[in-house]
């Protein structure tokens, strides 16, 4: 672990305060329609495509929000960005607690949205290397482990939350949980930093030439990245459904779902271990093999989902997971299930996967005609 002590405070404790943040962060951002999106359909009537698709507009708000986010944080440091995200999260989880109608209800996703830009892992990394620098590295990688626990333990929370409370309550809980944990993790114990004057911006930069080779080295990991990130996001949202859909109890589901988080950290807990020894395109190979073998064994049923899901999370945890396709996967998902059913959905994800394999293979055919590293 790095030795820097930013602000009087050791930076486990800073890790770990964003490790929990990131924990309910994710768990009622990003993983929470997977428990709830079903009884908010039966209870109010809307359209299941309308409330996944709130998702994605959020994913999309975060989006255009990041670059200010990051500039802010390169600015002022990531204390107050991270703060003012956790009160953004709360004040969308509360608008979704009290939404009338679905235009209301979207408009929380918006909201949720700008949090989520100003408080998940982007600027929480931003946070860590401006605290940190160099030494940085170690510290993101332990808060990646923190974040892979998530939705093991928001899941079940969330549905324990669903049975006592409903799914109102649920969302009002976990506003309540990221103005009185969330926002106090942040404010106590990530150092603040003294604002910094923003570079001067260069002219006459020349552009990055590409021979041939390195183009369709680009374009295959760029096709890699986005097959997984829909993927990811996909099984994140819908992964619940999928397996009621093969006769599985909500409980259970849950319970299935939970292995995902420990075996992401433990796919991660491998990269830091073995990742400086082979080049990392075996990483990459590694973690898209693990995800198309799990998908593969979901589409076979039940009796095989517990290793499914072990399989998938570590290959998860293993793989970088692109961020642009978080914003098209919930609304694609939904009109997948509308056409295709649950198990239709499954088995062109197991395409994806599948297809993730050819892309990798064909990178690897492409790597002894890429010219060397300077």
């Amino acid at each position: 672990m790095i030795g820097v002590v930013a602000g009087g405070v050791r930076p486990m404790v800073v890790v770990s305060a964003l490790g929990l943040v990131q924990i309910f962060g994710y768990g009622s951002t990003y993983y929470l329609l997977a428990v709830l999106a079903g009884p908010i359909a039966q209870d109010t009537g809307w359209p299941i495509g309308w409330i996944m698709g709130s998702l994605s507009i959020a994913f999309l708000v975060g989006a255009m929000v990041s670059p200010a986010v990051g500039a802010a944080v390169a600015r002022a440091g990531g204390r107050r960005v991270l703060a003012a995200g956790c009160a953004l999260i709360a004040a969308g989880l509360l608008i979704l607690a009290l939404a009338p109608s679905i235009w209301v209800f979207t408009f929380g996703w918006i909201v949720i949205g700008a949090g989520m830009a100003g408080a998940l892992y982007d600027p929480a990394f931003a946070t860590l290397g401006r605290l940190y620098g160099r030494k940085s590295r170690n510290a993101i990688s332990v808060l990646t482990l923190w974040g892979g626990f998530a939705s093991t333990v928001c899941w079940p929370l969330s549905a324990w939350f669903l049975a006592e409370f409903g799914w109102r309550g649920t969302a009002a809980i976990y506003a309540l949980i990221h103005l009185c944990f969330s926002l106090p993790l942040v404010l106590i114990f990530i150092p603040h930093e003294a604002p910094v004057a923003a570079p001067p911006r260069r002219r006459g930069t020349p552009a990055l030439q590409m021979v041939p080779g390195e183009r369709l080295a680009f374009w295959l990991i760029a096709a890699s990245l986005v097959t997984v990130g829909l993927v990811s996001t996909i099984i994140s949202v819908h992964l619940l459904g999928f397996l009621t859909a093969q006769g599985q109890a909500m409980a259970g589901a849950v319970a299935l779902g939970a292995l995902i988080g420990p075996a992401q950290v433990g796919g991660r807990l491998l990269d830091l271990v073995f990742a400086a020894r082979h080049h990392p395109i075996w990483t990459m190979g590694a973690g898209v093999l693990a995800i198309a073998m799990g998908l593969i064994l979901l589409a076979l049923g039940l009796s095989w989902a517990g290793v499914a899901l072990v399989l998938y999370g570590a290959g998860n945890g293993i793989f970088s997971v692109a961020r642009g396709a978080q914003a098209v996967a919930p609304l694609l998902a939904s009109a997948l299930i509308g056409w295709t059913g649950p198990s239709g959905t499954v088995q062109v994800l197991v395409a994806l996967g599948l297809l993730n394999l050819l892309w990798i293979g064909a990178l690897v055919l492409l790597m002894p005609r890429l010219p060397p590293p300077d």
